[in-house]
This record gives C-alpha cells, sequence and structure tokens, in this order.
C-alpha cells in the first residue's frame, strides 16, 4: 500500500507552484513596506529582476520540500511472510508472524510483538482508515492508539526503576531531542529496545515502559 501518487504528484506540484507565488508576494509587498533585513534590498533592483528571482527562489524552495516529503513517503506491503515497511532509501522487514498489533502514533506506524516490544516505527501519511483495512484483512491486529498508553512513564534522570546504562542512553538520547538529530534519536531508540525499554515522545519529552520480555 503505497502513498497515494496523486499525493505525491500534488506535492511535487503544489509546494512549487505555492512557494513561488508566496515569495512573489513577498517581494511585492517589499516594495510597499518597510520590512528589514535582506528584504529591505529586493527595492534596489528593478522590479521585474526581483520577481524573477522571487519566483525562482520559491520554487526552488517549493522542490526541497517536496523532495523532503517524498522521502518519508511509506509504503506498506503485507505478504504470509513478512511486513515490509519501505521508504526511499530505507526499508524495515518485520516476520508478519512476530506482528501482535498495529497502530497509528501521530505521525508514524507503529508494529507491536506479542510481548509489547516496539518492532517498527516509521513515519506515515497513509490514512489510518487504508491501514486498517490493509492489516485487518490480512489477520493482524489494529488498535486506533497504543494500546499500552496508560504503561508509560515520564523519564527524568536519576529514576530508580532505570539501571544506570538505561539512563545514559535516555539522557543522549534527550541530547539528540533537543538538537533535532532524528538519526540518533532512531539509533538510541533501538538500543534501548535491546534493552527492553519501549520510548514514546512528546514534544521534547521522553516516556518509558518496559516490555514484558
Amino acid at each position: 500500500m503505497p502513498t497515494p501518487r496523486w499525493v505525491r504528484v500534488l506535492s511535487w506540484v503544489g509546494f512549487p507552484v505555492v512557494g513561488g507565488a508566496l515569495l512573489l508576494l513577498i517581494v511585492r509587498a517589499a516594495w510597499w513596506l518597510p520590512l528589514p533585513g535582506p528584504f529591505a534590498l529586493i527595492r534596489t533592483l528593478p522590479a521585474p529582476a526581483a520577481a524573477t528571482v522571487a519566483v525562482v527562489v520559491g520554487v526552488l524552495l517549493g522542490l526541497v520540500l517536496a523532495a523532503l516529503a517524498d522521502r518519508e513517503s511509506l509504503t506498506v506491503r503485507i505478504s504470509p511472510a513478512e511486513v515490509l515497511l519501505s521508504r526511499p532509501g530505507s526499508s524495515r522487514s518485520v516476520p508478519r508472524g512476530e506482528v501482535a498489533v498495529a497502530f497509528p502514533d501521530r505521525d508514524q506506524l507503529v508494529l507491536l510483538g506479542r510481548t509489547g516490544r516496539e518492532l517498527a516505527r516509521e513515519p506515515s501519511h497513509l490514512s489510518a482508515v487504508r491501514l486498517r483495512t490493509a492489516f485487518t484483512e490480512r489477520g493482524i491486529a489494529w488498535a486506533d492508539q497504543d494500546p499500552y498508553l496508560s504503561a508509560y512513564h515520564r523519564w527524568v534522570p536519576g529514576l530508580p526503576e532505570l539501571p544506570a546504562t538505561a539512563h545514559a542512553l535516555f539522557a543522549a538520547r534527550q541530547t539528540a531531542l533537543t538538537s533535532g538529530d532524528e538519526r540518533d534519536q532512531r539509533e538510541l531508540r533501538v538500543e534501548l529496545g535491546r534493552l527492553g525499554y519501549v520510548v514514546r515522545d512528546d514534544h521534547k519529552r521522553q516516556y518509558w515502559r518496559q516490555a514484558d520480555g
């Protein structure tokens, strides 16, 4: 189940068009309003040149946004042997027999194992209705939210329930959350998962629970 083609086309066409139009409006406003910084330089350019530059820059910015959105487009394939979650440049395969339940967590799709361990978590803008149908028709349970939601605790340094190793990983991941380093966040989530801890984020806060086994 890939991201609908019309959504991808809309992104590649819509973002550049909106970007060019928006920047053109800003440039035109700069001729009449005392905008600060770089926008003040626009008034030193001939009007046709300023408009052309604005449209080109806006279109380029729109293409960059479209590429970023496309990179996050998720394709879900469910076969008798596996659940394959793939995005441009990466893929994650989970043995189908290990998947106990699937559910959406904000803009992510999560697969849990039978002991409550997190098997996969991938960015997803696919319709929850389509996902529910795809999983349930193939015999995999679907939940509208995390079935373990009430079991999470907020992480704070020094919690006696957690060993020093887990605290070190949570502390490093908190730094990655604060700085926006998504790669570190994912890698440290995996490391915590190997210790038996499941992590979910609420903005810049980390919440955790321990899997059953």
